[in-house]
């Protein structure tokens, strides 16, 4: 059956009001249910069965499912009508254009058909509209003998750059299509993969040069693809500029407000690799900007980018010094239902961080236990390195409640499961972290011994401070903070401190 209720659920309140004008137009008998179907889904309180009986009185289950089909169908029609109505308002003029000059070139008034093209031309050059681009250059060139006035080796000039920018977007979005399914083999599947390699290897197969001219949505797509990449290096550090240059360019666009959605993913982005480099003002800047994107065109982005967008502001408030804030944002909405699971998972796991950063270990567990799903499943929702997260937390959360056999259990489990993935991945430094909070599980009083402190610190590849991951840097923390019998959150905002004097 049709899920209804995750449909439903990406409405704002506006558009909920909307589609019920939308259907009272539409209806043409009384006694028509779909609104009243559509009124209770939005309440969500309800099964199928409940649902039946509410609207007809009984069990009408075939009445109940075709009623259930046209309201889909109606949803459909909404949200395409929408869409045409906002979203293609310019591309949909331009075409016009093109039509009603093609009808005037058969009809031999040549003038007016190429001021016409010209003005078409112009639009769909400012929106950098590639496909309709070419459509009006090859329709200005079937006629080019017939109006002398045109500059015909000028025109194929025209023309062979915009097929050249068309093939770009063209095999751009196949390289983002590429890497975004190499990171699903990466994040959800545990493959090894030399990413970096690929990356490269895939641009030059594709003839890619990112100097070149592009669209708000490839350049979108292509700061996606770099994302990605400091996703897997954890080099966040390195692609800021590039990063931020490209938004320069990107606010240049015509159409930029045309494409909403590709605008706030991009602030997103930016937010994310600037608060992933300990930049948190900066970070925080550029969320603003989101937020306001986000509530703009009565907020029809807004319930999709909320979860990413709490989240984020959160974590900066976190290591911003503002631990309750932190706290206070994400606590309301870890309670919620959404259908973005990926971001319910990381705010849960993010809010039993704060709270044992915190020293709430009561909270914590709490939390946890809402975990109630296997590690297959979280893996399939959140990736592989989100469920190895998962686990080192709970072993850490476990040994400050002292459940001794389920600290044990857990790192005979981590051992066994995560062990030989570790090393596949170049990770031996979680293989070596972990055999230290094993150490100090077992004799906590040896790890403020200077040799305890000297094993730590040859152990361990070091990178500079302002280059390493700051999810890496909360994970030393607790072990640093054991080690020197100092406030966990201290001991955090601390470290964070010094690679900020660094940065």
């Amino acid at each position: 059956m049709t899920n209804l209720n995750e449909i439903i659920s990406t409405f704002s309140i506006e558009e909920q009001q909307q589609f019920i004008q939308y259907l009272e137009k539409k209806n043409k008998r009384s006694d028509t249910k779909n609104i009243e179907l559509f009124k209770l889904l939005v309440k969500n309180e309800d099964d199928s069965k409940s649902l039946c009986v509410k609207l007809y009185k009984g069990h009408k289950k075939e009445a109940y499912h075709a009623l259930r089909k046209r309201l889909y169908q109606s949803i459909i029609d909404f949200i395409a009508n929408a869409n045409l109505k906002e979203e293609n308002s310019v591309d949909m003029q331009i075409i016009k254009y093109i039509l009603a000059s093609r009808t005037f070139l058969t009809h031999k008034h040549y003038k007016m058909a190429y001021k016409i093209l010209d003005k078409a031309e112009k639009i769909a050059t400012e929106h950098h509209l590639f496909a309709i681009l070419n459509e009006i250059y090859h329709t200005k060139i079937q006629y080019a003998y017939a109006y002398p006035q045109i500059d015909i080796d000028s025109l194929i000039g025209k023309f062979k750059a915009n097929q050249k920018n068309n093939y770009l977007e063209d095999q751009l979005n196949i390289v983002y299509a590429k890497i975004r399914q190499t990171l699903n083999d990466i994040t959800y599947r545990g493959n090894i993969v030399d990413f970096e390699t690929l990356l490269n290897d895939t641009l030059k197969e594709h003839n890619i040069n990112i100097n070149d001219s592009m669209s708000f949505k490839s350049l979108y797509q292509l700061m996606t693809i770099v994302s990605i990449s400091a996703f897997v290096s954890k080099d966040y550090l390195k692609i800021e500029p590039f990063l931020i240059d490209t938004y320069k360019t990107i606010q240049t666009h015509k159409n930029k407000d045309k494409q909403l959605f590709y605008h706030i993913q991009v602030l997103y982005i930016i937010a994310n690799t600037l608060f992933r480099n300990k930049k948190f003002n900066d970070s925080l800047f550029y969320l603003d900007n989101m937020h306001k994107l986000m509530s703009s065109k009565q907020k029809k982005h807004y319930k999709t980018f909320f979860l990413k967008y709490n989240l984020l502001l959160a974590l900066n408030y976190n290591y911003s010094n503002l631990q309750g804030k932190a706290i206070s944002t994400l606590e309301p909405i870890a309670k919620q239902k959404h259908q973005d699971v990926e971001s319910l998972l990381d705010i849960n796991l993010s809010l039993i961080m704060f709270y044992i950063q915190a020293g709430d270990y009561k909270k914590a567990h709490q939390s946890f236990s809402k975990f109630y799903h296997t590690d297959k499943y979280h893996e399939t929702k959140a990736g592989k390195e989100w469920v190895l997260k998962k686990n080192l937390i709970e072993i850490i959360l476990h040994i400050e409640l002292q459940n001794i056999d389920l600290v044990d259990s857990r790192l005979l489990s981590f051992k066994r499961l995560h062990f030989e993935y570790l090393k596949s991945i170049n990770q031996q430094r979680v293989i070596s972290y972990l055999s230290f909070v094993e150490e100090y599980y077992k004799a906590p009083e040896k790890v403020r011994s200077i040799s305890f402190h000297d094993k730590v610190k040859n152990t361990f590849e070091w990178v500079k401070a302002e280059q390493e991951d700051i999810f890496v840097m909360s994970y030393y923390a607790w072990l640093k903070s054991k080690m020197e019998n100092t406030p966990l959150y201290i001991t955090t905002i601390n470290l964070i401190k010094e690679a900020q004097i660094v940065n």
